[in-house]
This record gives C-alpha cells, structure tokens and sequence, in this order.
C-alpha cells in the first residue's frame, strides 16, 4: 500500500502554484524523505505549495543559490 503522500502525489501531481517550478527530487533509500529543488522567485509560492501537503509532510523550505553566483558575488565584495 503506498504512503498518503505517494498516493495524493499520484492522484493529484506536484500541486505547484504557477509560478513555482519543480527543478529535480531525491529520495533517500528508505523512503524517509524526499529533497526537492524548486525555483521561484516568490518565496509564499513555496509557502504555498507546502501548505497543499502540510496535512501528510512536514516541510524545511531552505534557500539556495547556484555556487557560481555566490562566487562572483563574494568575488566582488558583497560577501
């Protein structure tokens, strides 16, 4: 039998708001958790992406940008 939320992901999708692209997922090999990558540039859109799942997941929403841009960013004093 799969897990609720494997279940409403099959049944409903990824419930993203427009404007909240799904970039990649990893799930560990116990099937405890899933990584997702997502690109917005709104982050209540990731707030509420959470909240169609908050009933079945507990979510930890972290930004990140790509390495290179901290780079230059770093490289060029605003670090």
């Amino acid at each position: 039998m799969p897990r609720p939320s494997t279940a409403r992901f099959r049944d409903k999708g990824r419930q993203c708001p427009e404007g909240l692209t799904f970039v990649a997922s990893w799930v560990t090999a116990d099937l405890d958790r899933c990584f997702q990558i997502m690109e917005c540039q709104d982050a209540t859109l990731l707030q509420s992406w959470a909240a169609n799942w908050s009933d079945l997941v507990e979510f930890e929403i972290l930004p990140v940008a790509p390495g290179k841009d901290v780079a230059a960013a770093l490289a060029s004093g605003l670090g």
